[in-house]
Formats: C-alpha cells, structure tokens, sequence
C-alpha cells in the first residue's frame, strides 16, 4: 500500500483546504445530522464540515494511518475511522444526509462503480459532494509521465502512475444516469508559489509520492532534482520572482432520488 505523509501534505494546507471550503459552501442544505467525509486525510477537510454544519456527526474515513493518525492528534472531539474506500464502502451505514470527498477519488480506481457505492450511503434527498484535481493536463503531471518513461528511468517503474480520473463529459454520463439533480464546475486555483522548489514540495505530498516510493532512497533525490529541472523550465518566474502553480480541480453536487 502507498505511504502518505501528512506533515508532508500539511506544508500547504490553507491552499489544499480552500477547494473543500468552497465544496461545502455550495452544499444546499441547512441541518444535515449524519456526514461522511470519505479520503479525510490529516483533518483539514473535516474542518471545514464541522464549521459549515455544527450541528452534524461527522465521521472521517481514510486508508492512511499516518494521515488518521495527524487528524487525531489536531482535532481529537472529531470521529475518525480506518478503512479503504475502494473496497469498504458496502459495510458502511445507509444512512448519510451528506456523503463527501475532496481531492480523494483521483488516487482510486472505477470511478463508475466507486460513485454509485457513494450514492448507496445517502438517505434519499440528501447530498453527494465531491472535488476531484484534474491536473493530468498541467506542466508537473505531463514532466512525471515523461520523465518516469524516460530511457534513464523507465526500468524502476514497472506500472504507469496516471490518475484514475474520467473526463468530466464522462462525469456528467455517469450522475445523469443516477439522479436528474446534480450540478458540475470546473475551478483553475492559481497558488502562488515562492519558487520553483515550493512545486517540488507540493507535490512531494500527492502526485510525486508513488513515484519516490518505487525507487530506492539513493535514487530519489537524483529523480526528484530531474524533475526540478524540468520544472524550471516549464513554470515561468513573474516579475516578483514568485511562480504560478496552476491547479485544475471539478466538482459536483448531487441529490440522491428514489427510483
């Protein structure tokens, strides 16, 4: 099983929070009693639910110990428990008024059947939320795929490391056939990163992981200063010095309906 990190994750934590802030602000409803908030991670996004709806249990689900392990330790009042989303979800309680997961389902594949098993824990009328990054497009995913399948690097990876995303046309095929009530948006977060090495951390955290985890430790910081290059030259400096990092993230909300 992949390793997480959750001090590593935490460096950036007001900007990986900001796209659960703004999920939960687009949720339509008042007094939801029951959450669920599937990939909770170190706690943050449990957070945001806590404050939006005071009044909700929420429970926090995740397959990373270490991460479970930081959100204990941060928000000790708040209910957390080990489990794997991919294979989990059926022992779970039918009985949800919101089911949530925010920037979790990349890392987990068929999302076809993973979002019908999400659909199944809500009461009926109530609310699925959910934030996907989709930044497979973007310079630092395109600079992993091309470098990892590189002549010099293509020997220690013995899998491809793409994300499980569908596209959002996919996305939408998939909700119209479980409920007439839903509602999608893309959102392109531009984070303003000190310098290129800032990237570089960032993505320690998340897309860089699976790859340091296949090599030996003598190699990882030869690979890691590879993709630094690549990097440099694919993030260009503003005239303060800073650099843009661009992060494309899709969400949808919809409402479970009797069939």
């Amino acid at each position: 099983m992949e390793r997480w990190n959750a001090e590593q994750y935490l460096k950036f934590e007001s900007q990986r929070t900001q796209p659960a802030i703004d999920l939960a602000a687009r949720i339509p409803l008042e007094h939801p009693q029951k959450i669920i908030d599937i990939g909770c991670g170190p706690g943050n996004s449990m957070a945001v639910l806590e404050k939006r709806f005071p009044d909700a249990e929420v429970l926090g689900l995740d397959v990373s110990e270490d991460m479970l392990k930081k959100a204990i330790q941060l928000h000790p009042h708040l209910k957390f428990q080990l489990a794997n989303a991919e294979t989990d979800l059926p022992q779970l309680d039918k009985d949800y008024d919101i089911v949530f997961s925010n920037a979790s389902l990349q890392w987990i594949p068929n999302h076809q059947e993973m979002v019908c098993r999400m659909m199944e824990l809500l009461k009926p009328d109530w609310i699925l939320a959910v934030q996907i990054s989709m930044n497979n497009g973007e310079p630092i995913h395109k600079i992993l795929s091309r470098l990892s399948q590189s002549s010099q690097w293509r020997d220690y990876f013995v899998r491809s490391r793409a994300m499980y995303n569908l596209t959002p046309s996919s996305y939408y095929d998939l909700l119209s056939d479980l409920t007439p009530e839903f509602h999608m948006w893309q959102t392109t977060y531009f984070h303003h990163m000190p310098d290129h090495e800032a990237i570089i951390e960032w993505y320690r955290g998340t897309g860089m992981r699976p790859y340091l985890e296949a090599l030996h430790p003598d190699k990882q910081e030869r690979f890691v200063q590879d993709v630094l290059k690549e990097v440099k030259r694919a993030y260009p400096l503003q005239k303060d010095g800073s650099v843009i990092f661009r992060f494309p993230k899709l969400f949808f909300i919809a409402q479970k309906k009797l069939v």
